[in-house]
């Protein structure tokens, strides 16, 4: 089944463009959003996620309705591939349901993996260059002061012993794994 998507930035703008040209490549359903590219809460495009079977086609007028950015256009694809779901861009060589198209969009994706490498090599330099200097970097060691109260309060609790873990969890505000992590800072033996 072909699902459309259409995605405008404001409610100054129209849709009838992106609609008619989705009616006209015969999509059953067409999602509509009111969202900036760069937004990430597009309450249309996650309905059409969760309702996605395998063997439909995602149909969009350009390429730039779906995506926020190239990595999260990637992320998208990938999701949707994964689902046996093909992509359509009407206005863009994209076409993930025949060979060629899955060929361009294997092209951005790998010069989206190349940006990423870029960043985690430039990244990695910058800190060889700061520890060069001197300079640690990381988060500091140990509890923040507010943790530490945290701690404290978990610990009493704990050693109280009527009151479960979860249900002291759920009084600080915190998952069970960070209590454990501080009870452990704590030196308490967690049985």
């Amino acid at each position: 089944m072909k699902i459309g998507y259409a995605r405008i930035s404001t409610s100054d703008q129209s849709l009838s463009l992106q609609l008619d040209a989705l009616k006209s490549a015969e999509c059953h359903h067409v999602h509509k959003d009111i969202a900036s590219g760069s937004k990430t809460e597009r309450p249309a495009l996650d309905e059409l996620i969760r309702n996605l079977r395998s063997g439909d086609t995602v149909v969009v007028w350009k390429i730039d309705r779906l995506g926020r950015n190239l990595a999260h256009l990637i992320r998208l694809t990938n999701l949707f591939m994964e689902k046996g779901v093909g992509l359509i861009s009407l206005n863009d060589p994209i076409d993930t349901t025949t060979s060629q198209g899955r060929l361009i969009f294997g092209i951005f994706a790998s010069l989206a993996e190349f940006e990423r490498e870029l960043i985690r090599e430039r990244t990695q330099a910058g800190l060889k260059s700061a520890r060069a200097r001197g300079r640690k970097g990381g988060r500091p060691k140990g509890l923040s002061p507010k943790a530490r109260e945290k701690a404290e309060i978990a610990e009493a609790l704990y050693k109280n012993g009527t009151i479960s873990v979860k249900n002291i969890a759920t009084q600080l505000d915190i998952s069970k794994t960070t209590l454990y992590a501080y009870l452990k800072a704590r030196n308490i033996e967690v049985g």
